[in-house]
């Protein structure tokens, strides 16, 4: 009896609440009773220094479950005394901004995340957080959002649709959801949140606030077709295109994304890279089918941009050779039952020299442990090539200070018949101490062969790795210090290749990441590395021994100041070569924004570099070494005209020489010996200019008007001044005008 009472007590407060909740107007003003019977809070802690005090100003927040999704209000307290940052921004632009963020974890498990952040200037930052803490700020979703402020702070309140995110079943009439909130002061960088956690720690999604909300569920019909129509101006031709993105939410526990003949053309310009090493560069992915619900498809494996699923791939160069790869179709499903999220996805490409792409995820949170296991697979016709990856993945936490995330795959690579299987494992170790102390662990092992690259991102296999880390965090340092923390750093990694027979690095490092009080921020690094060999550089045609060496950078980003904003780095490395007669590289980057106002502001800046022991591979056993001299200009003008639309204006322009100084033959026990064989001597220009206008007809539907030009050229020597980089600006292998209306329907 006594149950059921409570059941009805809570089924009345429930539908009270709902009834209150549907007054409330997302419009940036909190109107007296509108927000009367949702939960006040109001002890937010610094975790930014982590100190865990009371925040230096007021700030109070407001929530309540709706049926509509989750409504927050946030009032922020900030007197005249500290200055209000109001910059304008284009979605998911990093800038030094007084802000508010909403963090949720639908399920209350600690393994995804989704993180809403509100700027004071109106823009909107939105992304996804995996069970390691990392952010991910390629997905976009559906919510409402609206500021405000008057002498005595700011207000913003959002609306946080139940459709937004896959979510497992709810037993009974409620769920439990796990919930961070905290605020950023523009002008000192401080974090105040609630609960007192931070993102710096390995279990930051496992720490949000858990409570109980009502079992609100919401269905979902998204379609967004689209159209462009594109002009090239150095072919003279028009070409035109259409398809359709499908999003399909029938409940929490089930999705469906879909696309017909997608349009990959970039409305948005990667940044010009120069690569002359025998790893690929990796670029992140901003295509609204690959980026909704995808973080369940995660499993990294610990080195750089590792990961199974590279959904850059997909669309991207043909079997053949000639260009890029057209998708006819591709589709995605989302979904759960009990504590089991599945994800399934495919892919295919047209046409004789097109893939098709594969992909099932399946993951099950126990008490303590998160267990996972995923299949990707990539069939190639043209090549007759089929690659299958089959993985495993677990992460154990158990305590609030000990994490191990633990994870094994295996690679079956059938080319004409002819099978190879290799493997791959990695662990993670993280332990959090007393008084800001930690201690991590990494070690890696891949197969020489070990291949996920078909479909997934690895820098290299072939490989042994483990390196120690101790860091220590410190706070408490004098008011009058113009800084705020420091993150102290100290490793030793040791990498050999898969057999153990070749020490490929060993090295010593010792890095600090710091927080200015002008809300800047601050890091050097120094590696020390002894003797060891290398066997990318002649791109695994030989083995070649390195000498001892270091690399050390410094980078500088104080706070703005007035309408100036600057930043610098510089870089230094010596070593780590062939030539016992060494030489230094040495980099420098400057960079200013200037703000004609909150709105407006026009950024550049200049990057130079000199290497006297640049070495290039030239073919077989031959390493050629060069003086490389470089010259990168970066600018842009960036007008925020509303919270509606925008235009960028944005240019590249790389000027490289490489002038021979000698050559260098590999000898069969990994010494090199200078050789008397000419090398070629070389220019490289490369260009990338792009204008693009924005205007948002309603959320996630805008039309783009896009003037893009670029050239790529590398010839023969004939000037060893790097400041010939103007003759970028003539280059024109891509000139072209493309105009695209996508159009989100919600039914």
């Amino acid at each position: 009896m006594k149950v059921r009472t409570l059941a009805a007590a809570l089924s009345l407060a429930c539908m009270a609440t709902s009834a209150m909740a549907a007054d409330i107007k997302i419009d940036g003003h909190m109107d007296p009773g509108e927000w009367d019977g949702a939960r006040h809070i109001t002890d937010f802690r610094t975790v930014q220094p982590f100190t865990q005090q009371p925040g230096s100003v007021p700030t109070e927040v407001w929530y309540v479950a709706t049926p509509k999704g989750l409504a927050v209000a946030f009032r922020n307290h900030q007197p005249a005394s500290v200055q209000r940052m109001r910059q304008k921004t284009r979605r998911d632009e990093n800038a030094q901004a007084d802000r508010v963020n909403v963090m949720i974890d639908f399920d209350g498990d600690g393994n995804q995340g989704y993180d809403f952040t509100v700027l004071l200037g109106g823009g909107i930052q939105d992304g996804t957080i995996t069970k390691m803490g990392n952010f991910n700020n390629d997905w976009d979703g559906n919510w409402l959002h609206a500021v405000s402020e008057d002498d005595e702070g700011w207000t913003a309140e959002v609306l946080i649709p139940w459709s937004v995110a896959t979510m497992g079943k709810a037993r009974g009439d409620t769920r439990k959801i796990g919930l961070y909130f905290d605020r950023v002061i523009g002008v000192n960088g401080d974090r105040i949140g609630w609960p007192a956690i931070t993102f710096d720690r390995p279990q930051f999604l496992a720490k949000f606030e858990p409570i109980e909300v009502p079992a609100y569920s919401q269905a979902l019909l998204a379609l967004t077709p689209y159209a462009s129509a594109t002009y090239d101006m150095v072919g003279h031709k028009t070409s035109n295109n259409g398809g359709m993105d499908v999003f399909w939410k029938p409940n929490g526990q089930f999705q469906l994304s879909g696309t017909i003949n997608p349009d990959f053309g970039q409305v948005e310009s990667d940044d010009l890279v120069v690569n002359f090493s025998a790893q690929e560069s990796f670029f992140s992915d901003k295509r609204p089918f690959f980026t909704e619900n995808q973080s369940i498809f995660d499993f990294n494996l610990l080195l750089d941009n590792s990961q199974l699923i590279y959904t850059r791939r997909v669309g991207g160069p043909s079997d053949d050779g000639k260009g890029a790869a057209d998708i006819n179709a591709a589709v995605k499903l989302n979904g759960s039952f009990g504590k089991t999220n599945y994800g399934l996805m495919w892919a295919e490409e047209r046409g004789d020299a097109g893939r098709s792409f594969r992909a099932a995820r399946v993951t099950h949170t126990f008490d303590a442990n998160t267990l996972g296991a995923m299949v990707t697979q990539v069939v190639h016709p043209y090549l007759d090539r089929t690659a299958t990856v089959v993985a495993v993945d677990d992460q154990w936490k158990p305590n609030a200070h000990f994490t191990l995330t633990t994870n094994a795959a295996q690679s079956a690579i059938d080319v004409q018949g002819q099978k190879q299987r290799r493997n791959g494992a990695t662990f993670l170790a993280e332990y959090e101490m007393k008084d800001g102390w930690r201690q991590q662990w990494i070690g890696m092992h891949f197969d020489k062969g070990f291949e996920i690259n078909d479909f997934g991102y690895l820098g290299r296999a072939d490989l042994n790795y483990f390196h120690w880390e101790v860091g220590k965090r410190f706070t408490d340092l004098p008011k009058d210090s113009i800084y705020a923390s420091h993150n102290w750093r100290w490793r030793y990694d040791m990498l050999t290749n898969a057999n153990g027979s070749l020490v490929l690095q060993r090295e010593f490092r010792i890095q600090r990441n710091s927080q200015l009080r002008d809300g800047g921020s601050q890091m050097f690094l120094v590696n020390l590395r002894t003797p060891a060999h290398d066997d990318s550089m002649l791109f695994w045609h030989a083995n070649v021994r390195t000498t001892p060496g270091y690399y050390a950078t410094f980078d500088h980003e104080p706070g703005r100041r007035g309408n100036w904003q600057w930043w610098s780095q510089i870089e230094s490395a010596y070593g780590m070569g062939v030539d016992p007669k060494r030489r230094p590289m040495y980099s420098v980057t400057l960079g200013t924004r200037y703000f004609f106002s909150d709105s407006l502001n026009a950024q550049a800046s200049l990057f130079g570099l000199r290497d006297g022991e640049w070495l290039l591979w030239q073919h077989d056993n031959l390493l050629g070494m060069y003086d490389r001299r470089q010259l990168q200009l970066s600018a842009a003008l960036n007008w925020n005209i509303s919270n509606k639309q925008e235009l960028r204006i944005k240019l590249q322009a790389i000027g490289l020489t490489g002038s021979a100084r000698k050559a260098w033959r590999v000898q069969p026990d990994t010494s090199a010996v200078e050789s008397g064989e000419s090398i070629p001597q070389f220019n490289l220009h490369t260009l990338g200019f792009q204008i693009r206008y924005r205007y948002e007809l309603a959320p996630l539907s805008n039309i783009y008007v896009v003037y893009g030009r670029g050239g790529y050229d590398q010839g023969e020597l004939f000037t060893d001044s790097p400041g010939e980089f103007r003759r970028a600006f003539n280059l024109r292998d891509t000139e072209m005008l493309m105009v695209k209306l996508a159009y989100r329907f919600e039914l």
